[in-house]
């Protein structure tokens, strides 16, 4: 078991599938940073993401901290560029994300990447989850990710 970072998106479809407690079964916590944390709880969000950020479980940690400004990652938002700096500060951090663009980038620094599915796949192959139930769920979400700003 292990820390891991977590972007956006990750976090949001876990929660909109009812699946987010699995997080803790893998791994011994989930840090975000702070602009995660803002996206997660953006009046756009889902209701049920916004409810469940404001009142986090005690193995999410969001990192409050000021993490500097990586001008080569201007092109991705906030959520996924945070992440990834969160993640290269880490020693052997594992990187929750689902934005290709986002997880090409976090490889190219050395980063391993696991997105949404992978997550999945991970608690179905060790029995916690039916994962077609889960693929069910996923796709009857369909919701947007909201970008703080």
């Amino acid at each position: 078991m292990r820390a891991v970072v977590a972007d956006t998106a990750p976090l949001n479809y876990l929660v909109l599938i009812a699946a987010v407690e699995i997080l803790p079964r893998l791994y011994d916590s989930v840090l975000i940073p702070h602009s995660v944390r803002n996206e997660l709880a953006h009046l756009n969000a889902p209701l049920q993401v916004r409810d469940w950020i404001a009142q986090p479980p005690s193995w999410l940690i969001v990192r409050s901290e000021m993490l500097p400004a990586d001008p080569a990652l201007s092109y991705l938002d906030p959520g996924e560029s945070q992440a990834i700096v969160l993640a290269t500060s880490l020693p052997a951090a594992l990187l929750l994300m689902d934005d290709r663009e986002g997880s090409i980038e976090a490889r190219r620094r050395g980063l391993k990447t696991l997105g949404t599915l992978g997550v999945l796949d991970e608690a179905a192959s060790r029995g916690w989850i039916d994962l077609s139930e889960m693929f069910r769920r996923l796709n009857a979400t369909n919701v947007p990710i909201p970008h703080a700003g």
